[in-house]
């Protein structure tokens, strides 16, 4: 028993999250301490922990015995067990699998990075740095990337020479699966000795690769938005489902403990009877706006006629002469991409439906423009899109700007409480709820501050890579980098392609489902339509098509 207390003050000396309920009571002096006034205790003694989240509450400075105005509140809130939903990262076993990679751009890298792969000057570099226990420590997922395709001849090297070096055995597992460059997506697929695929072209790709990757029998991991167009949707769908193989789109905030914290929260009824939902994106940059075809000396981009082959990149989409504009900021057409719905708000809106299963909308209308990056492409720089769910007793709404970026988290309003949730998490009492009304008056929550707090804990640059970018700044806030699970902090991207390939080798199904894709993808082309065509869109659930009103 004292090494199991022992073992408890241990986890307890390293918690980052917090129940409080914060400071003075609104118009208290803050120099005075009165009976409102809460102090900072430490976790609750017994109380079951994973790794850094824990659990700490405040207190009136008038209560002598800590521990059971402690154990009061987190009673009354039903807590005490709210630590068990985080899901602990087991170890991935199996056989080698092998994979082709469709698109080695950036994201293409860093899901290869995320698998345990990366070019050996780099190792080397981070080796020296002394930065490599966090890539390592993330575990071995036993898998090859044997096949590498790309249209433009500098990625497609880069990606080869990546899947040379993997940082678990110094490249014995390419010796043993070497790598291949295919020149088309179909060559690749054609290839009996790739296993599965993952998917990380430009957007106006995604739908038929993922479709004919089906078809040809292999698991796919396709990167969000799944689709550009709403015809897209139904043919990838029938495909996915008819094909018996494993399917992940590229949301992984599911794999944020904070996420799985906070639809612990929801299912426990804490917010009461939830009316709105809220989700934002807030950037303010030319490369967090995807104008990404200049380096850092304004100069362009490598990239020309004769490494890129231009008729293949642009696809079934309108011929163009080439561009380097084009290739690199290619989200900002809606040739290739729905902008704003397919980067960001998919990612908002799987959460939402992960937390609350949502589903598809019943009716969708949006409003915006272009109003400052005007010489960029077609896509608006400010966005607000309305998402009625009348059986469901709520809305949603997307608010989007690229000309500021002030931090304003996803939002989930109850009755009694409203959740704030990304990389942390906070639930606030409303001054009203019944539910908290007698908690309210006894000074146990106060409105006016979150009675829960969960933080996601500090980043280190020996635990990931530097959150230098503005976008990589904005992912983190989102809770779409890391998250702390078991004390260590962990990569979602990696946890979410375990996830993947966990499925793949024992069976089950991964979070992001194509269910759960479909219905993502529905969204946004009601969404996407409705913007570009000035109407309101609706849903016909009997005839699976959207209907413009």
């Amino acid at each position: 028993m004292a090494s199991e207390m022992n073992d408890k003050n241990d986890k307890r000396g390293r918690l980052e999250n917090s129940i409080s309920k914060a400071g003075n009571m609104s118009g208290q002096n803050q120099n005075n301490p009165s009976p409102g006034r809460r102090k900072v205790l430490k976790a609750l003694a017994g109380l079951p922990v994973v790794g850094l989240l824990g659990l700490q509450v405040l207190r009136k400075t008038n209560y002598d015995n800590k521990h059971s105005l402690q154990r009061q509140l987190v009673d009354e809130l039903g807590l005490s067990d709210l630590m068990s939903s985080v899901k602990p990262v087991t170890a991935s076993e199996g056989e080698t699998l092998r994979i082709g990679i469709a698109g080695f751009g950036v994201r293409g890298g860093q899901l290869a990075a995320s698998l345990g792969f990366m070019e050996k000057s780099e190792f080397d570099k981070k080796s020296a740095a002394g930065s490599l226990d966090a890539h390592i420590s993330q575990g071995n997922l036993n898998v090859a990337i044997t096949g590498i395709c790309d249209v433009f001849d500098l990625h497609a090297e880069r990606g080869i020479a990546v899947a040379q070096h993997d940082i678990f055995t110094g490249g014995e597992i390419a010796k043993k699966h070497p790598v291949k460059r295919y020149m088309t997506f179909h060559d690749m697929l054609a290839d009996k000795n790739i296993d599965a695929v993952i998917i990380s072209t430009p957007d106006h790709h995604h739908a038929w690769m993922t479709t004919d990757a089906a078809k040809a029998g292999k698991h796919i991991y396709t990167e969000k938005a799944i689709i550009r167009r709403e015809e897209e949707i139904e043919p990838l769908y029938k495909a996915v489902k008819s094909s018996n193989k494993v399917f992940q789109a590229g949301h992984q905030y599911p794999q944020n403990s904070v996420f799985q914290q906070a639809k612990e929260i929801l299912d426990r009824g804490m917010l009461g009877d939830v009316s709105h939902l809220e989700t934002t994106t807030n950037r303010n940059s030319e490369e967090g706006a995807w104008i990404r075809h200049l380096d850092s000396n304004g100069k362009p981009k490598p990239g020309d006629k004769k490494s890129i082959d231009w008729k293949q990149w642009l696809g079934n989409s309108s011929y163009v002469p080439f561009s380097t504009q084009r290739y690199y900021s290619w989200a900002r057409y809606f040739d290739y991409d729905t902008g704003l719905y397919g980067q960001l708000f998919s990612h908002e809106y799987d959460a939402m439906n992960q937390l609350l299963g949502i589903g598809i909308p019943d009716t969708v209308v949006a409003t915006g423009g272009q109003y400052y990056y005007t010489d960029f492409g077609d896509i608006p720089d400010v966005l607000h899109t309305n998402f009625e769910f009348p059986d469901k007793g709520y809305t949603l709404t997307y608010s989007a700007n690229l000309t500021s970026s002030k931090f304003r988290p996803r939002s989930i309003y109850g009755k009694d409480a409203w959740m704030a949730v990304g990389g942390d998490l906070t639930v606030t009492p409303d001054g009203r709820s019944e539910k908290y009304g007698d908690m309210i008056k006894r000074g146990l929550v106060n409105p006016s501050a979150p009675m829960i707090e969960i933080k996601r804990g500090a980043l280190t640059a020996s635990a990931v890579d530097a959150v230098s970018s503005a976008s990589t700044r904005y992912y983190e806030d989102r809770g779409l980098v890391s998250t702390n699970i078991g004390g260590r902090i962990w990569d979602v991207n990696h946890l979410h392609l375990k996830e993947w390939i966990d499925c793949i080798r024992n069976g089950g199904t991964p979070s992001a489902n194509i269910e759960k894709a479909y219905e993502v993808g529905v969204t946004i082309a009601m969404a996407d339509i409705s913007y570009r065509e000035k109407c309101r869109t609706k849903w016909d659930p009997v005839q699976r098509k959207i209907i413009r009103l």
